[in-house]
């Protein structure tokens, strides 16, 4: 087994060489005892940018103190964040996406640099999540993952708040469907304090996953981050982490490919975000196991939905932890032979062994059905193929009625006049908007489209009106609605020779998304077609857009 002492003595004090390496230590203040601890990195998602990740210094501080105690030497360095909230619906949105390759990339490379001998990361936004996971899987030292927990709702006129309501206002709003208090008071009441959006969106989504995972330890996936409990959860983190160094129990011991499949079945079983998908592509990916869009669909046709939870639900996270939180629900999914009990975990228990440890579910409690009652028999997030998605794109079905529509084509090639078209009164029931050009490179950065979305479902027309992208959606949309449309247009994709009018078919039914025009007249829009300019030449974009690679391989950068 290699020890920290052992990797620590072959990096620092392989004698004069070394020295100095050592006087950069010294000049940190340690002593030469030190060199023979675990070296543990603290990798610090604080940031005032935004509300998800303002309340993350004090579990950072109580990380680094409680490493301390258990005799290990804590380093922590930082990782940026990019607001989801903050910058949708503009051109900062490009770069959400982006920032989960430049933390992982963050993570990967101070744990490589400095010789560390495990991390804990801290984060708290949307790609926050996978960005430090797949940094973790690519270093592979012994790791844990703290969330920094949601937010609370926001109330007004006894309704509960969250991001997306201020979003479904603008709609109601320009529909003269409410006042113009009722719009200001929402927009200032939905954010009450710090934490991740409050629903079963995109953060709260990967949370929960990273504890079936076994990622994270058992409950801390839905704690509220403004109340004290997660930071002695937080403590708790660290002192398994020391002793999951002294184990040398590593990620990629931990993510394979039944825990993978375990962590999409509670993703199924919360109602989760579509973005999952194209994360636990980068993950899997991220851990070398072998994970392929199809095996969503696999997972998905047995497992139901069993939560109650927002976007198209009553209930928001903070409720599911007053329920019993993710443990309550995986309990429900392995008593009924739904996960693989022999997937081990950071704490060095297995899932059966945690699951022996978790009382049987509240009958109180209204937000997690039994697997006898579910809210639906099966999986929400569908994968979709035909002409228009030969590779695969992602459609959430929850909440609607009839999840199959064919109507004709409004086309857009940018987000904002398919939001304009929207608050214009120009989309009516029946339309199928087509939002193109918007994928990892077309983007570039595969912007998520829930103003548009919000909007539709604010005017009315969340059920009536498909809309269909080589983008993303907020874990906060719902509606008829359809995602990672892949090979996206600017790589050719038949999303580029869709017209106006065309007439469009999309089936959850018969997992199809169909462009209804003859193949002879696609070859022939396909030879006069020729790929746009790059929008972006330079920087970091202009990296991305040459690297990513498909929505359906998790528009990786280090692809094959």
């Amino acid at each position: 087994m290699t020890t920290p002492a052992n990797r620590r003595s072959r990096h620092i004090t392989e004698g004069v060489a070394r020295a100095p390496n050592r006087s950069m230590y010294y000049a940190m203040g340690y002593k030469e005892s030190d060199f023979g601890k675990p070296m543990i990195g603290v990798a610090n998602g604080h940031s005032t940018i935004t509300p998800c990740n303002a309340g993350l210094q004090r579990l950072a501080d109580a990380a680094v103190d409680e490493l301390t105690k258990q005799g290990a030497n804590a380093q922590m360095f930082g990782t940026p964040t990019i607001s989801d909230g903050m910058a949708m619906g503009t051109e900062g949105m490009k770069y959400s996406l982006v920032s989960r390759e430049v933390i992982a990339d963050c993570v990967e490379t101070c744990v490589g640099g400095q010789w560390m001998d495990g991390v804990l990361v801290i984060g708290g936004c949307d790609k926050n999540m996978p960005g430090g996971m797949m940094g973790m899987l690519r270093a592979n030292v012994p790791a844990v993952y703290v969330y920094g927990g949601t937010i609370l709702p926001g109330h007004y006129k006894g309704q509960d708040l969250n991001i997306v309501s201020v979003f479904e206002a603008v709609g109601q709003y320009s529909a003269h469907k409410m006042s113009d208090e009722d719009f200001r008071e929402i927009e200032r009441r939905a954010i009450p304090g710090n934490g991740s959006c409050g629903g079963m969106y995109t953060a709260n989504t990967m949370s929960s996953a990273f504890e079936a995972l076994g990622m994270s330890l058992p409950y801390a996936s839905t704690m509220a981050n403004v109340e004290d409990p997660i930071v002695e959860h937080t403590r708790a983190a660290a002192r398994v982490l020391v002793e999951a160094v002294k184990a040398d129990l590593k990620p990629r011991d931990i993510v394979t490919r039944r825990s993978i499949e375990n962590a999409v079945a509670v993703i199924m079983a919360i109602g989760g975000s579509t973005n999952a998908v194209l994360h636990f592509l980068a993950i899997a990916h991220a851990a070398g196991v072998e994970w392929t869009i199809d095996d969503f669909e696999r997972v998905r046709k047995k497992v139901p939905v069993l939560c109650d939870l927002k976007p198209s639900g009553r209930f928001m996270a903070i409720d599911l932890h007053r329920a019993g939180g993710i443990p309550a629900v995986m309990k429900v999914l392995f008593d009924a032979g739904l996960l693989h009990g022999e997937c081990m975990t950071i704490t060095g228990k297995t899932i059966a062994q945690i699951m022996q440890e978790v009382p049987p579910l509240d009958a109180r409690q209204q937000v997690i059905r039994a697997a006898s009652e579910p809210m639906y028999a099966e999986g929400h997030l569908a994968i979709l193929k035909g002409n228009l998605s030969p590779e695969g794109s992602v459609a959430k079905i929850t909440g609607l009625k009839n999840p199959a529509m064919t109507g004709p084509a409004r086309v857009f090639d940018d987000e904002q006049s398919a939001l304009a078209a929207i608050l214009e009164g120009r989309i009516e029931a029946g339309d199928v908007m087509v939002l193109r050009y918007l994928g990892p490179q077309g983007g570039p950065g595969m912007p998520e489209m829930l103003a548009p979305t919000s909007a539709l479902v604010g005017e009315g027309l969340g059920e009536s009106v498909g809309l269909i992208t080589d983008g993303r959606f907020s874990g906060g949309t719902w509606g008829m609605v359809v995602g990672h449309v892949a090979p996206e247009a600017f790589a050719g994709g038949v999303i580029a020779l869709v017209h106006e009018g065309d007439s469009i078919t999309i089936d959850a039914h018969k997992l199809l998304l169909q462009l209804n025009v003859g193949d002879d007249e696609i070859a022939r829009r396909r030879a006069a077609w020729q790929a746009p300019a790059p929008r972006y030449t330079r920087g970091v974009l202009a990296k991305f857009f040459r690297n990513a690679a498909s929505a359906s391989h998790g528009a990786v950068l280090d692809g094959d």
